[in-house]
């Protein structure tokens, strides 16, 4: 199954990926066999009620959880074999996180919000500070860089997180229900900017529950228990495919 226009190697790959948490008589499996395939430069969305599995699948595609069987290649490698340490390079490498909840620091300006992951990966303050001010200016939020998130609107807190995640220049960015807590003006802004990103060549994966933001990707995967139901090309590619 193929998530995205083919194009050599896929960036990632998942085959027969299963994930139980639990044991005994009190085992549950999340996942019963996912197989997704997402080329480099996609913007796909993740679709599906609570329980179908699509959290667990964008935990393990980020990294921050392993399957309990099945291949998962990231750029050919397989990521299931690699121990703690590597996966969290990994991680810190290639893939951006943009949460429901922002996550920012609220005694932080912006931009110190911003150099948060490349602090942890013990840049120089230098390099630290011209990389974060690109990454706000990426987002149109430069002018308030010294702001305190309690100085900024929803959308331009979502917009800081977003900053943060683009600040170490990573091939994936993996978005959480990015429109979650904003009114429809503020989520549209957000998608707009995300489709913008994804024009510039980063792959974007999101999960979402609302079929209008949904509408800005790319490719639409539908999950439904622990499975992928169906693969759709998005409204936006449909658009690009007739316009």
């Amino acid at each position: 199954m193929n998530a995205g226009a083919p194009s050599g190697p896929p960036l990632i790959e998942l085959e027969g990926i299963t994930k139980t948490f639990g044991e005994g008589a009190a085992a549950f499996q999340a996942l019963k066999g996912v197989d997704m395939r997402i080329e480099r430069g996609d913007f796909v969305a993740v679709m599906g009620p609570s329980g179908s599995g699509k959290s667990t699948t964008m935990n393990i595609l980020g990294c921050l959880d392993v399957p309990t069987s099945g291949v998962f290649r990231f750029l050919g490698v397989e990521v299931q074999a690699l121990d703690r340490d590597q996966r969290s390079l990994l991680r810190r490498r290639y893939l951006g996180f943009v949460f429901q909840g922002f996550n920012l620091l609220a005694r932080t300006s912006a931009l110190e919000n911003v150099e948060l992951p490349l602090l942890y990966r013990g840049e120089r303050k230098a390099v630290r500070r011209e990389a974060a001010m690109r990454a706000l200016d990426q987002v149109g939020l430069a002018p308030w860089a010294d702001h305190t998130p309690a100085e900024l609107s929803g959308g331009q807190q979502q917009r800081v997180a977003i900053a943060r995640a683009l600040a170490t220049e990573p091939e994936v960015l993996l978005a959480d229900e990015p429109t979650g807590n904003l009114d429809t003006e503020r989520s549209i802004e957000i998608m707009e900017l995300l489709t913008r990103l994804n024009g510039e060549g980063i792959t974007i994966l999101m999960v979402t529950h609302e079929h209008e933001m949904a509408g800005f990707a790319r490719t639409v995967v539908h999950f439904r228990d622990g499975l992928v139901e169906r693969v759709e090309r998005g409204e936006a590619a449909l658009a690009g495919e007739t316009g």
